[in-house]
């Protein structure tokens, strides 16, 4: 059975995006209100709220106040201004960030039409920039994902938590929202196993854990957990020295210290795992539609990618069944 988040009470929704005074943000809160009921999680919902806000204050500043003044031309226009914008450092927003400003814009007015707030939906038609999957640029070498693990070693008991952290990162895959939330009754040791509650699109998966990584989080839970655990224990896995939960930034810092002290300057942190693992897994002869069922990609072409990295297979077969490359090891020998 599909688990749900528990929606966002009214009542807490209109306290944590209040009404102003006039124009389109009391449609907004109802908006809000509508989609928290739906089921959608409290983050989806902040999202949406800083995208509608963002294109509510451009239109005040022309003198817009009310949905029912957006015509189609005016979201033309506002399209527009986000291509030409510039951030504070002089870049543009990418595709991928307009994109996201935008989306929720064609939901918001197609809910105000369909609840006859407007007579007709102005985003209708509302082109959205297209965005190019772009490869991984930067995919960790095995040999550097071990020298990142070995870099734990030189931090005591709390060095031994952060090798489960990395393992489990690099042998599952998951995101590191999934592993902030991971709690003690999702690790199956016995069976090799853990389970994603509610991941990316509220949806829950099994992932596979191998061996090394439940013998790291094994000791970790014996030799390190209890001393740092602070009650009463919500029973979260991975615990700071503090004694609870990781925060994002918290996460990426601890995993970028290692990745660092191992001569390792490539951007990213924990997400770079999950791209290690699934090329590493592909190069050698993994079937994408289980590397998909592991990332919980919910399309294919999302997983697809990882086959444009995984060169060295592809130069392999290459070097085996080109017939210039064929012909040119036969003159060889």
């Amino acid at each position: 059975m599909k688990r749900r988040k528990k929606p966002i009470p009214s009542s807490q929704v209109r306290d944590r995006y209040p009404i102003e005074k006039c124009g389109c943000y009391p449609y907004l809160v109802c908006f809000l209100e509508h989609f928290a009921a739906r089921g959608y999680s409290p983050r989806t919902v902040e999202l949406r709220s800083d995208a509608l806000r963002r294109f509510i204050r451009w239109a005040e500043e022309r003198g817009i106040h009310r949905p029912q003044d957006v015509t189609r031309p005016i979201l033309e226009r506002y399209r527009r201004h986000l291509y030409h914008y510039r951030k504070d450092n002089g870049e543009p927003l990418s595709f991928a960030t307009q994109q996201q400003r935008l989306i929720p814009l064609r939901a918001f007015f197609r809910y105000l039409a369909r609840e006859n707030h407007i007579l007709s939906n102005p985003a209708s038609e509302l082109e959205l920039p297209r965005v190019h999957r772009r490869l991984p640029a930067h995919i960790l070498e095995p040999e550097e994902i071990e020298r990142a693990m070995a870099q734990t070693l030189l931090h005591g008991e709390l060095g031994l938590r952060d090798r489960a952290v990395l393992e489990t990162l690099y042998s599952s895959g998951i995101r590191r929202s999934e592993l902030i939330n991971l709690k003690l009754y999702d690790i199956d040791v016995k069976n090799g196993s853990l389970l994603v509650r509610l991941g990316k699109g509220q949806k829950d998966r099994y992932v596979p854990l191998g061996s090394r990584a439940i013998h790291w989080i094994s000791r970790y839970l014996e030799e390190v957990r209890p001393a740092i655990v602070i009650e009463p224990d919500d029973g979260t896995l991975f615990l700071h020295e503090f004694g609870e939960p990781f925060s994002k930034n918290r996460l990426t810092d601890l995993v970028k210290k290692y990745l660092r002290t191992a001569g390792i300057d490539k951007p990213g942190a924990a997400h770079l795992f999950r791209h290690a693992m699934a090329t590493h897994m592909l190069t050698n002869g993994a079937d994408i539609r289980f590397i998909q069922a592991i990332l919980g990609h919910a399309q294919l072409t999302t997983t697809e990618i990882y086959t444009h990295v995984s060169i060295a297979k592809l130069k392999e077969v290459h070097a085996l069944t080109h017939p210039a490359e064929r012909a040119a090891t036969s003159r060889q020998r």
